[in-house]
């Protein structure tokens, strides 16, 4: 599965090489100028990282972040800066930020930190119990699903694509990133089945957790 990043970069020529440099490396990523554009494609789509910089016209990295945390964004994010104060890096970790990285960097070590952001699972929770509702549980370890502390009897497509969900609570989850999260590259992807996963997980937790938003994917929100 291709790893879809937001990079958040005014400096035109810095932001044509982080892309092309994470594309060539076989990630996804969408390119945006400044803090209010990105705060509206983050409403709109789904991501796997965010990669911001902070100085940015308009909304900056650290007031997006933020906002998007308190709005339940729980998406792993890395600063890009050239700022060095520590009250700078401790302003950034505050906003929700999982990383940092300062200018000039090797692109090899930015690669490197997220890489290894992408190989855990959940963010901003040191919880392994996640609460949907009051009766519903979702155990992130075990990958399980409670409903009055009985386990719910989920196919593994299921399993997966309510993990996906859980950890792009209030995005919008593509049906791209769905057929690769669910479909292994040797299988093909079926619209009708995922349908059928979609009315299976609603049956145990309400139709209004999952919201189908029209030619872009569906929204996991409990709100």
């Amino acid at each position: 599965m291709r790893a879809k990043i937001l990079l958040l970069e005014d400096d035109v020529t810095l932001n044509e090489t982080i892309s092309e440099f994470l594309q060539e490396k076989d990630f996804e990523v969408v390119s945006v100028y400044d803090g209010n554009e990105a705060s509206d494609i983050i409403y709109e789509k789904g991501f796997d990282l965010f990669l911001l910089d902070v100085n940015v016209p308009h909304l900056n990295g650290f007031e997006l972040l933020q906002q998007k945390r308190k709005e339940g964004v729980t998406t792993p994010a890395i600063y890009i800066t050239s700022l060095n104060s520590i009250d700078s890096l401790e302003d950034g970790y505050e906003s929700g930020c999982d990383d940092y990285i300062r200018k000039p960097f090797a692109l090899k070590e930015l690669l490197f930190r997220i890489q290894t952001l992408l190989k855990r699972n959940f963010f901003h929770t040191s919880k392994t119990d996640i609460e949907i509702t009051k009766n519903i549980h979702y155990d992130t370890e075990s990958n399980r699903l409670f409903v009055e502390n009985k386990e719910q009897n989920l196919s593994a497509k299921e399993a997966l694509l309510l993990k996906l969900f859980l950890q792009h609570r209030d995005e919008v989850v593509s049906h791209e990133l769905i057929y690769d999260t669910l479909w292994e590259y040797d299988e093909t992807p079926s619209e009708s089945a995922l349908r059928t996963y979609i009315k299976n997980l609603r049956k145990i937790l309400s139709k209004e957790t999952i919201v189908s938003i029209k030619k872009l994917g569906y929204r996991f929100s409990t709100q």
